[in-house]
């Protein structure tokens, strides 16, 4: 690979100034996208992330009706009905235990991924979410809140697994040239899923009394449609080769994503392969990663990078929507289709994301997403404190949560779901994935459950702490990022290998 001066790029280049990827080598060159690595791109975003944003966005507005089912239902069940304090313990144990699931199923990613494969453990997510379908469809007709809660606790394990090995198993299957394009397939169809199930969830549409079951199962036809071409998906060549060592398999394999015209680029990347195969320092246990201080930072990085974008208050904002809107004079009901409105903007934005992490660099792009994010998330704070003081401050709130979702999908949604697969090695790749995924499901357990008792303690200023993270993002980009884009982490690993005393320019 071409060695870049990144430090000269720096100094000649402004900080915010999005930098174009520089012209391809002839062994850098992008290859044509084959049809069967466009179909399991589509297929796996489809059939696995996108049911996992959807169990993330289904929850919320059939709520009312929930607690009222399962209220009525423990009545008819155990003769006894929840007092209002209870019945709120009872829901946010159905909201949090999805959350938990999501921490299990990523701490557990790591070993399924490197003693399965990443293709069997998306075969595993798969076999989840129909459990937990099932379970949602009948929980209903059972009159069973236990069902429910069973099936929050399994699609939650499969949420889990799904965003610690979906952008692994992608990057792996692409060439370094488009890793991070494929990188954040994963994001998108997650933002994809929130916005799709706000709609299943809508009172026109399976949002009442009779139909929220439907709601909550909605995604299986996802499922089983996107999964039908499985049996051609093919494993990671790079799992084959370095961690189970049969490299007739992964020649086998790139031979099927390349295709028979990219012989050079075959025998480059199975050169690549076997010199990472051949370095027996790399680090694969679960303990052996943690305790490897050259690993240190990059994956302070990653969980960082995974928590930080939970923690920087993406989930706040679609939670005080609504009332914003209200404030600014929508009714009810156009409040709530005006948060779909936002909703879609996230949406449209990080479909961008495949076309910016192709050709513009990591750390500009994170850089320009977390200091914007972190000052519109101060001036929210500021005109929310402020709003019904001055009269024309609600739409300015609006313009500054439509700004904050417009910059938040150039960097801090789409860059955490695969910079761990361009910082490291096929051999810790599966655990540091595993550990930024943890942290993203504990961060966001936290906001769940931190966020209402903050929000009545210092009101408005709620979304202060946010900015925090953001700045403290920015600080850690600047300083201890490497550039990734078009660089294999054989490179990248060494900038990195000194922790804190790293000098990455």
């Amino acid at each position: 690979m071409p060695n870049v001066n990144h430090a000269e790029a720096e100094h000649l280049n402004p900080v915010f100034k999005v930098e174009i990827a520089p012209q391809q080598t002839e062994t850098n060159q992008k290859p044509p996208w084959s049809k069967l690595l466009l179909l399991i791109a589509f297929a796996t975003t489809l059939g696995a992330a996108v049911p996992t944003g959807y169990c993330i966005g289904v929850i919320n507005a059939p709520a009312t009706l929930m607690k009222a089912w399962c209220n009525q239902t423990i009545y008819e069940k155990y003769g006894s009905s929840l007092s209002p304090s209870g019945l709120d313990i009872l829901w946010s144990s159905i909201v949090s235990i999805f959350l938990v699931g999501g921490a299990i199923g990523s701490l557990g990613g790591a070993g399924l991924a490197n003693k399965f494969g990443r293709k069997v453990c998306l075969f595993i997510c798969a076999g989840l979410f129909v459990i937990g379908a099932v379970l949602f469809f009948f929980c209903r007709s059972a009159s069973s809140v236990e069902m429910l809660i069973l099936g929050r606790l399994i699609v939650g394990l499969s949420s889990g697994l799904v965003t610690a090995t979906l952008p692994m198993y992608l990057s792996e299957l692409a060439p370094a040239a488009q890793r991070g394009t494929l990188g954040v397939f994963c994001g998108v169809g997650v933002t994809g899923g929130v916005v799709v199930a706000q709609v299943c969830s809508l009172s026109d549409v399976f949002g009442t009394e009779k139909l929220w079951h439907y709601a909550l199962a909605a995604y299986l036809v996802l499922v089983i449609v996107c999964y039908l071409p499985s049996f051609v998906f093919p494993e990671s060549p790079k799992y084959l080769y370095v961690m189970k060592g049969d490299s007739s398999a992964a020649r086998r394999e790139l031979m099927r994503l390349r295709g028979k015209s990219a012989a050079k680029l075959i025998e480059q990347e199975i050169a690549e392969m076997e010199a990472e195969s051949n370095d027996n320092s790399q680090a694969s246990g679960f303990c052996d990663v943690l305790r490897d201080p050259r690993l240190l930072m990059p994956l302070i990085i990653v969980c960082a990078f995974q928590g930080g974008q939970q923690l920087s208050g993406i989930n706040a904002i679609f939670y005080y929507s609504v009332s914003i809107f209200t404030k600014a004079g929508f009714s009810d009901s156009d409040a709530e289709w005006a948060n779909l409105g936002a909703g879609g903007l996230n949406l449209v934005i990080s479909l961008l994301g495949p076309l910016l992490m192709a050709t513009c660099r990591r750390r500009t792009l994170m850089m320009l997403s977390s200091a914007l994010c972190a000052l519109f998330l101060f001036c929210i704070a500021f005109v929310l404190n402020y709003i019904e003081s001055v009269s024309w401050f609600a739409w300015a709130c609006i313009v500054c949560i439509m700004g904050y979702i417009f910059f938040y999908q150039f960097g801090l949604g789409p860059i955490p779901y695969f910079i761990g697969s361009e910082l490291f090695e096929v051999a810790p790749r599966s655990v540091a994935m595993s550990m930024g995924s943890l942290a993203s499901w504990t961060c966001n357990f936290i906001i769940g459950m931190a966020f209402p008792s903050l929000q009545s303690a210092i009101g408005a200023f709620v979304f202060l702490p946010f900015s925090i993270t953001c700045v403290l993002l920015f600080l850690l980009t600047k300083f201890y990022l490497p550039e990734t884009l078009g660089r294999d982490p054989s490179d990248v690993a060494p900038l990195v290998a000194k922790g804190f005393r790293s000098k990455i320019k």
